[in-house]
């Protein structure tokens, strides 16, 4: 039982170690696919506005590393992960994706963001 926990102590300071590493390094503004669309990245999330293009839809990825929910409560694992908004079509509107709010107790950081063409 005390290996089982201080394996569990070992993993979880390795972990918000490397989230602190990845914190100083993370925030800042991500180059997007699209020319006519701004990313703006901070340290838990991104933002993309896009200009109209007459009809194409996007879709805005985000990827995280951190604490997330891998499964059915309480189900967790810590490593990278993506996030991504609905599907839009651009019309000059922000729109929004998180590495957080994904299930409770999540801890993570958005480590890249870009816009994606959506083909579906």
């Amino acid at each position: 039982m005390k290996r089982t926990v201080l394996a569990a102590a070992r993993v979880a300071a390795a972990g918000i170690s490397g989230l602190a590493a990845v914190m100083i390094i993370g925030s800042g503004s991500a180059q997007a696919a699209p020319q006519d669309c701004v990313v703006q990245r901070d340290l838990f999330g991104a933002s993309a506005t896009c200009q109209p293009d007459g009809g194409s839809n996007y879709v805005l990825h985000v990827d995280c590393v951190g604490l997330y929910a891998s499964g059915p409560f309480p189900m967790y694992a810590v490593g990278p992960y993506y996030s991504l908004s609905y599907p839009f079509t651009p019309e000059g509107q922000q729109i929004t994706a998180g590495c957080t709010g994904m299930g409770p107790g999540i801890l993570a950081v958005a480590t890249n963001a870009y816009v994606e063409v959506y083909r579906g």
